[in-house]
């Protein structure tokens, strides 16, 4: 970078230096700088200088370097998490990759696919093809991930298959933080969800 920094390009990179390597971000990530058209042009400038790069339409991200392979590609759960940044929606793990994550299923999603609160999308983005599917059961807000993937993995599932076994399993993955986010969210679920949520947490104190 130059010595003589735009200030709007410090204060950008100040905060991206803070989230370290491999944040994946968008303008939005810096509305309280400044004007949009301000952020892009110090986005726009950075990216020029190298010190961050450009991985998509209005994406960047602060790559993660390799001793010997140089910059490393964006990891998939970032993108995504950037791509959902761009609209404002929320976004979680797909059902199939819920119930993976909490060991209720083996099947790996072959490809990276989320459960978002908005419009149903696939797009190309950092090397990556990412599906974003608009998910039927809440996107819980500023929950922790374990709780968005019970959620998702219960929706995936479905109530037909939810038996104690399940439960045992669920409530032996679940943290006091998810529980109580899942327990303030019943009433966004389905009212079978919101049983099955009352379950695992009796299951937890059995």
């Amino acid at each position: 970078m130059s010595k003589r920094v735009p200030p709007m390009a410090d204060r950008i990179m100040k905060r991206v230096r803070t989230k370290g390597r491999g944040w994946v971000f968008t303008p939005r990530h810096f509305v309280d700088f400044g004007t949009r058209g301000a952020v892009d042009m110090a986005l726009s400038r950075l990216a020029k200088t190298g010190d961050v790069r450009r991985v998509g339409r209005g994406i960047y991200d602060y790559p993660r370097q390799h001793d010997k392979l140089g910059a490393l590609s964006p990891d998939p759960d970032s993108l995504a998490a950037a791509v959902a940044a761009q609209s404002g929606d929320r976004l979680a793990p797909s059902g199939a990759a819920a119930a993976n994550s909490l060991g209720l299923s083996t099947q790996v999603p072959a490809k990276a696919s989320y459960a978002t609160s908005g419009r149903s999308r696939s797009r190309r983005v950092g090397g990556r093809s990412l599906t974003l599917r608009h998910s039927r059961a809440p996107v819980l807000d500023d929950a922790p991930d374990g709780a968005n993937a019970v959620v998702q993995a219960l929706a995936y599932l479905g109530k037909d298959q939810i038996d104690a076994a399940l439960i045992k399993r669920f409530a032996q993955r679940v943290d006091d933080q998810d529980m109580k986010a899942l327990l303030q969210a019943r009433p966004q679920m389905a009212g079978w969800m919101g049983d099955v949520v009352l379950k695992i947490d009796a299951a937890r104190h059995g």
